[in-house]
């Protein structure tokens, strides 16, 4: 029954995704170029309620689909290496046209070249798994 709840929001998630166009890679081409506030509102959107649910998980204990307890700890404060992180996610994401929401949403619409960034960004996941305890802190 797990399975189907998540596969059920996932489905819910990629037509969200592609019926606002936020998998839209000339949307994302606009958004960078400064020229449509179309996924800044999207991006603000997302950020505000994602802000509001962890602020709620915090205070109410609420359960996963396990029945434990779901606890956010607190993260580490590194400004160069979130800084870090972000330039290259920025650069992904420029450069792909799509960050990994609306890569899985791509490949679902019929965008078969973005295969090609799915291997790439697990091939990266992957390297940075061996590499992470040797990157800086």
């Amino acid at each position: 029954m797990r399975t189907l709840s998540y596969l059920l929001i996932g489905i819910v998630f990629g037509i969200t995704m592609f019926k606002s166009e936020a998998a839209s890679w000339f949307r994302i081409y606009e958004m960078f170029k400064f020229e449509s506030f179309h996924m800044y509102g999207i991006i603000g959107s997302t950020v505000l309620i994602g802000i509001i649910t962890v602020q709620m998980i915090k205070r109410v204990p609420i359960k996963s689909f396990y029945g434990e307890t779901i606890q956010i700890p607190p993260k580490a404060k590194s400004f160069s290496r979130y800084m870090f992180g972000g330039i290259l996610f920025g650069l992904g994401w420029a450069l792909a046209g799509a960050c990994p929401g609306p890569m899985f949403t791509l490949v679902g619409a019929g965008y078969v070249p973005i295969l090609v960034v799915i291997a790439a960004s697990i091939l990266g996941t992957f390297l940075y798994g061996l590499l992470k305890d040797k990157l800086p802190h």
